[in-house]
């Protein structure tokens, strides 16, 4: 067990060792570490591009594989991966040591949290858009903003930035922090401001239900200050919920009426949207270079938090216009044969839903295909099966992949492929299910016509299926 006193920083710092360097936070992490000038050393059990290419290019070369003697020039700080469990050999001879140790958020609130206001963007779904718009738009705006998000910034080309800006915008995850604190990441990121998206059961493996998450907020909510300010989703019920009792201000956005911020039902021009809004009565007007309804919703959020910094929606329309998109978030990664192929990180049911909306919202007349791999903890169980069935109605035809099913879960408790396309298959829609991605480009290359949109949803690699496809169509 490790010792929670030293669970602390040292006042001398000069050498940090980072367990599961290879993460994609955890390589952020220690790129931000190097720039501030301290001296990195890491481990992992999986190096590989494109995580070992950054590593290399910022002069870390990692310790393949996790040992003992790893710790052997006594580091003065040990930051420990949510990957490593406490069987971990390096977990266990820092156990041994009298190392001081810090988690990832803990770490990340310590060294460029703590010197800033933070503003956590949290909530099921579309952490990482909101995070991305907002840091743009603080960036255009000559805020030179801090951040670390969960997703390649295309403004950027990267997920995290340190800046000589006021703010710190930090992707407020749910999951837990570590194997030795198995409170929700989010708890540590000192928050001041706070935008929560929606509130759903989700990461199964770690939550009984939705209860356990609405309490993990709660904790959240209790963390920000008198002065500071809650941006809440209140269409959505839990997260109206859990802000019912928050000390601090709190200004709610959406459709409904009794939303501060008003949202009027968006149009879609291609692959732009424009909507309506009103705020203290007033009327404006946004354009965004995104589509979908849940994007709408992202960017008030956005326009909410920009404007309680104090910016015009004049100002804050001109830094919209010039968010260049996240990566893997309805991504286009190619057109072939008058194919285009779209890449997102869709796995959740609602976010499929909602991805597949704004996509056919974007291409009324095209055929829209849907390819899904269920990859997560969550998606692998059957507690989402009935709910993917209607995830899927925008798509005019649907091809599924059968998950790799999880250890030590009863068989009954694993997610179906091919359940789940003879489900849908009862609503008259076109499903296929597969259980290699081999047979599913196979297919592909027979279903394909010109015109058509196929939009790949894993939160994974799903075997590198997006170049392949683009190559097996003449790309």
């Amino acid at each position: 067990m490790l010792n929670p006193a030293r669970n602390s920083i040292p006042q001398k710092i000069e050498t940090i060792h980072i367990m599961g360097i290879c993460g994609t936070g955890m390589a952020a992490l220690a790129g931000m570490l190097k720039q501030s000038g301290y001296t990195i050393t890491g481990s992992d059990s999986h190096i590989y591009p494109p995580m070992s290419d950054f590593l290399k290019q910022i002069d870390i070369l990692p310790f393949e594989g996790y040992r003992a003697e790893n710790l052997e020039h006594k580091p003065d700080l040990v930051i420990v991966g949510n990957v490593i469990t406490r069987k971990n050999p390096e977990a266990q001879a820092l156990a041994a040591s009298d190392l001081a140790y810090l988690s990832f958020p803990q770490a990340l609130a310590e060294f460029f949290i703590q010197s800033r206001k933070s503003i956590v963007i949290s909530g099921t779904h579309g952490k990482t858009t909101t995070c991305s718009i907002l840091a743009s738009a603080l960036f255009h705006a000559g805020l030179d903003p801090s951040f670390m998000i969960g997703g390649i910034v295309a403004g950027f080309n990267s997920n995290n930035r340190v800046g000589n800006g006021p703010f710190f915008v930090a992707e407020g995850d749910e999951y837990d922090t570590a194997f030795f604190d198995k409170e929700s990441k989010f708890l540590h990121y000192r928050p001041h401001i706070a935008v929560i998206t929606s509130i759903e059961f989700d990461h199964a493996d770690i939550f009984d239900d939705i209860e356990q998450i609405k309490a993990s907020f709660r904790k959240f909510i209790k963390l920000l200050p008198a002065d500071g300010l809650i941006i809440a989703h209140l269409d959505d019920p839990n997260v109206a919920e859990v802000v019912a009792d928050a000390s601090c201000k709190v200004e709610g956005y959406g459709f409904a009426p009794q939303n501060d911020w008003i949202l009027d039902y968006p149009v879609t021009l291609g692959n732009r949207t424009e909507f309506g809004f009103t705020y203290n009565r007033d009327a404006f007007n946004l354009a965004i270079p995104l589509t979908g309804r849940h994007n709408c919703l992202n960017s008030m959020a956005v326009t909410a938090v920009l404007h309680h910094a104090g910016l015009p929606v004049d100002t804050i329309q001109q830094c919209l216009d010039k968010f260049g998109g996240v990566k893997r978030r309805q991504e286009i990664r190619g057109k072939a044969r008058g194919v285009t192929v779209i890449d997102d990180f869709a796995h959740h049911p609602t976010a499929v839903k909602l991805t597949l909306e704004g996509l056919k919202m974007a291409y009324p007349g095209n055929r829209l295909v849907a390819v899904f791999e269920p990859r997560t903890n969550s998606s692998r169980r059957s507690i989402f099966q009935t709910s993917y069935i209607e995830a899927f109605a925008d798509a005019d035809a649907v091809v599924l992949r059968e998950p790799v099913p999880l250890e030590n879960i009863a068989v009954e408790d694993h997610f179906s492929s091919s359940r789940l396309a003879e489900d849908i298959r009862v609503k008259n829609r076109h499903v296929w299910s597969f259980q290699t991605t081999d047979e599913i480009l196979e297919h592909l290359a027979g279903l394909l016509e010109e015109g058509d949109i196929v939009a790949i949803l894993s939160n994974g690699g799903f075997d590198n299926i997006h170049e392949r496809l683009l190559q097996l169509l003449g790309a």
